[in-house]
Protein backbone atom coordinates (compact mmCIF):
# COMPACT_ATOMS: atom_id res chain seq x y z
CA UNK A 1 0.00 0.00 0.00
CA UNK A 2 1.29 3.54 -0.82
CA UNK A 3 -0.38 6.61 1.13
CA UNK A 4 0.58 10.08 -0.22
CA UNK A 5 -0.85 12.57 2.59
CA UNK A 6 -1.32 16.34 1.41
CA UNK A 7 -1.32 18.69 4.10
CA UNK A 8 -0.26 21.83 5.22
CA UNK A 9 2.34 21.14 8.04
CA UNK A 10 3.26 17.96 7.06
CA UNK A 11 5.89 18.37 9.37
CA UNK A 12 3.06 17.77 12.58
CA UNK A 13 2.35 14.52 11.54
CA UNK A 14 5.48 12.61 10.58
CA UNK A 15 7.04 11.67 14.29
CA UNK A 16 3.98 8.89 14.96
CA UNK A 17 5.31 7.12 11.29
CA UNK A 18 8.87 6.71 13.07
CA UNK A 19 7.67 4.55 15.72
CA UNK A 20 5.93 1.12 16.92
CA UNK A 21 3.83 -0.18 14.59
CA UNK A 22 3.35 2.22 12.09
CA UNK A 23 7.57 1.69 11.51
CA UNK A 24 7.30 -1.91 11.23
CA UNK A 25 4.90 -1.69 8.63
CA UNK A 26 7.13 0.82 7.05
CA UNK A 27 10.42 -1.34 7.61
CA UNK A 28 9.00 -4.36 6.25
CA UNK A 29 7.65 -2.81 2.83
CA UNK A 30 4.36 -3.36 3.98
CA UNK A 31 3.43 0.39 3.14
CA UNK A 32 4.83 3.37 1.69
CA UNK A 33 3.91 6.89 3.76
CA UNK A 34 4.68 10.05 1.36
CA UNK A 35 4.28 13.75 2.90
CA UNK A 36 3.49 16.23 0.22
CA UNK A 37 3.88 20.50 1.10
CA UNK A 38 1.05 21.79 -0.29
CA UNK A 39 2.62 25.17 -0.37
CA UNK A 40 5.10 23.67 -2.83
CA UNK A 41 2.31 24.34 -5.89
CA UNK A 42 1.39 27.58 -3.72
CA UNK A 43 -0.08 30.06 -6.65
CA UNK A 44 2.97 32.67 -5.82
CA UNK A 45 6.15 33.02 -5.16
CA UNK A 46 4.48 33.83 -0.88
CA UNK A 47 3.54 30.14 -0.83
CA UNK A 48 0.09 31.37 -0.97
CA UNK A 49 -2.68 28.67 -0.74
CA UNK A 50 -5.21 30.51 1.03
CA UNK A 51 -7.70 33.27 0.50
CA UNK A 52 -10.95 34.67 1.41
CA UNK A 53 -14.45 32.73 0.77
CA UNK A 54 -17.00 34.70 -1.59
CA UNK A 55 -20.06 36.18 -0.10
CA UNK A 56 -18.29 37.00 3.06
CA UNK A 57 -17.61 35.19 6.88
CA UNK A 58 -14.80 34.61 8.66
CA UNK A 59 -11.76 32.15 7.79
CA UNK A 60 -10.17 31.33 5.23
CA UNK A 61 -9.95 28.90 2.64
CA UNK A 62 -7.80 26.63 0.75
CA UNK A 63 -7.85 27.51 -2.87
CA UNK A 64 -8.52 25.02 -5.35
CA UNK A 65 -5.16 25.74 -7.79
CA UNK A 66 -2.52 24.17 -5.49
CA UNK A 67 -4.63 21.04 -4.66
CA UNK A 68 -5.56 20.89 -8.17
CA UNK A 69 -1.77 20.68 -8.61
CA UNK A 70 -0.97 18.40 -6.78
CA UNK A 71 -3.18 15.95 -6.68
CA UNK A 72 -3.40 15.80 -10.35
CA UNK A 73 0.93 15.50 -10.39
CA UNK A 74 0.26 12.24 -7.92
CA UNK A 75 -2.34 11.15 -10.34
CA UNK A 76 -0.11 11.00 -13.36
CA UNK A 77 2.38 8.76 -11.81
CA UNK A 78 -0.10 6.24 -10.24
CA UNK A 79 -4.00 5.67 -9.59
CA UNK A 80 -5.42 5.58 -6.48
CA UNK A 81 -8.48 3.74 -5.28
CA UNK A 82 -9.04 6.42 -2.99
CA UNK A 83 -8.96 10.27 -2.81
CA UNK A 84 -9.83 10.88 0.88
CA UNK A 85 -10.78 14.11 2.43
CA UNK A 86 -10.24 14.80 6.54
CA UNK A 87 -12.89 16.93 7.64
CA UNK A 88 -15.63 17.33 10.67
CA UNK A 89 -18.49 17.64 7.72
CA UNK A 90 -18.32 13.83 7.34
CA UNK A 91 -19.20 10.72 8.17
CA UNK A 92 -17.37 9.62 11.50
CA UNK A 93 -14.53 6.74 10.62
CA UNK A 94 -15.68 3.39 12.17
CA UNK A 95 -13.85 -0.59 12.17
CA UNK A 96 -15.50 -1.16 8.75
CA UNK A 97 -14.49 2.09 7.13
CA UNK A 98 -10.81 0.92 8.79
CA UNK A 99 -11.55 -2.73 7.50
CA UNK A 100 -12.34 -1.53 3.65
CA UNK A 101 -9.52 0.83 3.04
CA UNK A 102 -6.80 -1.58 4.68
CA UNK A 103 -7.04 -3.48 1.24
CA UNK A 104 -6.69 -0.45 -1.01
CA UNK A 105 -3.37 -0.34 -2.76
CA UNK A 106 -2.93 3.22 -3.21
CA UNK A 107 -4.53 6.42 -0.91
CA UNK A 108 -4.55 9.62 -1.00
CA UNK A 109 -5.47 11.59 2.12
CA UNK A 110 -5.73 15.32 1.86
CA UNK A 111 -5.93 17.06 5.25
CA UNK A 112 -8.15 20.05 5.54
CA UNK A 113 -7.06 23.27 6.89
CA UNK A 114 -8.09 27.06 7.78
CA UNK A 115 -11.76 26.88 7.14
CA UNK A 116 -11.95 24.11 4.69
CA UNK A 117 -11.02 23.85 1.24
CA UNK A 118 -12.62 25.00 -2.19
CA UNK A 119 -15.78 22.98 -2.30
CA UNK A 120 -15.14 22.35 -6.26
CA UNK A 121 -12.24 20.41 -4.60
CA UNK A 122 -14.54 18.53 -3.14
CA UNK A 123 -16.66 17.52 -6.03
CA UNK A 124 -13.85 16.91 -8.61
CA UNK A 125 -11.26 15.03 -6.60
CA UNK A 126 -12.54 13.49 -3.18
CA UNK A 127 -13.82 10.13 -3.50
CA UNK A 128 -14.38 9.33 -0.02
CA UNK A 129 -14.77 12.18 3.34
CA UNK A 130 -13.93 11.40 6.69
CA UNK A 131 -14.13 12.57 9.87
CA UNK A 132 -12.51 11.06 13.25
CA UNK A 133 -15.49 12.50 15.78
CA UNK A 134 -18.25 15.68 16.27
CA UNK A 135 -14.91 18.15 16.91
CA UNK A 136 -12.85 20.80 15.29
CA UNK A 137 -8.89 20.40 14.87
CA UNK A 138 -6.97 22.88 14.21
CA UNK A 139 -6.08 21.32 10.88
CA UNK A 140 -6.48 18.18 9.40
CA UNK A 141 -2.95 16.26 9.90
CA UNK A 142 -4.11 14.73 13.62
CA UNK A 143 -6.65 13.32 11.71
CA UNK A 144 -4.97 12.25 9.14
CA UNK A 145 -2.38 10.24 10.99
CA UNK A 146 -5.70 8.33 13.14
CA UNK A 147 -6.79 7.38 10.12
CA UNK A 148 -3.59 5.87 8.71
CA UNK A 149 -2.77 4.27 12.07
CA UNK A 150 -6.23 2.41 11.76
CA UNK A 151 -5.70 1.63 8.82
CA UNK A 152 -1.88 0.34 8.67
CA UNK A 153 -2.89 -1.68 11.50
CA UNK A 154 -4.85 -4.18 9.80
CA UNK A 155 -2.44 -5.21 6.86
CA UNK A 156 -1.59 -8.46 6.78
CA UNK A 157 1.81 -8.63 8.25
CA UNK A 158 1.97 -5.69 10.59
CA UNK A 159 1.37 -7.37 13.35
CA UNK A 160 3.31 -10.20 15.46
CA UNK A 161 -0.05 -11.85 15.69
CA UNK A 162 -2.56 -11.68 12.67
CA UNK A 163 -5.59 -12.40 14.68
CA UNK A 164 -5.17 -9.84 16.99
CA UNK A 165 -7.37 -7.13 15.27
CA UNK A 166 -9.77 -9.58 14.69
CA UNK A 167 -10.54 -9.02 18.70
CA UNK A 168 -10.69 -5.35 18.60
CA UNK A 169 -13.33 -3.33 19.84
CA UNK A 170 -15.90 -2.27 16.71
CA UNK A 171 -14.96 -5.45 14.69
CA UNK A 172 -18.38 -7.09 15.66
CA UNK A 173 -20.00 -3.58 16.87
CA UNK A 174 -19.37 -5.39 20.23
CA UNK A 175 -17.15 -3.06 22.87
CA UNK A 176 -13.65 -5.64 23.83
CA UNK A 177 -13.68 -7.36 26.99
CA UNK A 178 -11.97 -6.74 29.98
CA UNK A 179 -8.21 -8.39 29.90
CA UNK A 180 -5.88 -8.90 32.30
CA UNK A 181 -2.08 -10.64 32.70
CA UNK A 182 -0.16 -11.97 35.62
CA UNK A 183 0.35 -11.75 38.26
CA UNK A 184 -3.33 -13.38 38.80
CA UNK A 185 -3.54 -12.01 42.63
CA UNK A 186 -2.48 -8.39 42.97
CA UNK A 187 -3.31 -7.23 46.43
CA UNK A 188 -6.02 -9.00 46.94
CA UNK A 189 -7.52 -8.10 43.18
CA UNK A 190 -7.54 -11.89 41.40
CA UNK A 191 -8.40 -12.76 37.89
CA UNK A 192 -11.69 -14.16 37.31
CA UNK A 193 -11.39 -17.97 37.93
CA UNK A 194 -12.78 -18.68 34.33
CA UNK A 195 -9.74 -17.22 32.84
CA UNK A 196 -7.01 -19.80 34.33
CA UNK A 197 -9.62 -22.70 33.78
CA UNK A 198 -7.94 -23.80 30.52
CA UNK A 199 -11.31 -24.18 28.95
CA UNK A 200 -11.68 -22.13 25.74
CA UNK A 201 -14.99 -22.99 25.01
CA UNK A 202 -16.40 -21.60 28.11
CA UNK A 203 -13.73 -18.50 27.78
CA UNK A 204 -14.76 -17.51 24.83
CA UNK A 205 -18.24 -17.83 25.95
CA UNK A 206 -17.29 -15.31 29.25
CA UNK A 207 -15.68 -12.75 27.34
CA UNK A 208 -18.66 -12.87 24.51
CA UNK A 209 -20.79 -12.09 27.72
CA UNK A 210 -18.79 -9.34 29.06
CA UNK A 211 -18.28 -8.03 25.69
CA UNK A 212 -22.30 -7.30 25.13
CA UNK A 213 -22.68 -6.44 29.15
CA UNK A 214 -19.96 -4.01 28.63
CA UNK A 215 -21.02 -2.58 25.07
CA UNK A 216 -24.85 -2.06 26.32
CA UNK A 217 -23.39 -0.11 29.92
CA UNK A 218 -20.97 1.80 27.49
CA UNK A 219 -21.93 2.31 23.41
CA UNK A 220 -25.77 0.75 23.59
CA UNK A 221 -25.66 1.93 20.55
CA UNK A 222 -23.73 -0.28 18.80
CA UNK A 223 -26.26 -2.72 20.13
CA UNK A 224 -29.05 -0.69 18.09
CA UNK A 225 -26.43 -0.93 15.09
CA UNK A 226 -26.16 -4.78 15.24
CA UNK A 227 -29.80 -5.23 15.65
CA UNK A 228 -30.60 -3.24 12.07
Amino acid sequence: MQIDIIAVHPELIKSPFEYSIIKRAVDKNLVEVHFHDLRKYAVNKYGKIDDYQFGGGAGMVLMIEPVDKCISELQSQRSYDEIIYMTPDAPTLDQSMANQLSSAENIIILTGHYKGVDQRVRDKFITREISIGDYVLSGGELAAAVLCDAVIRLIPGVLGDETSALTDSFQDNLLAPPVYTRPSDYQGMKVPDILLSGNFKKIDDWRYEQAVKRTSEIRPDLLKKEDN
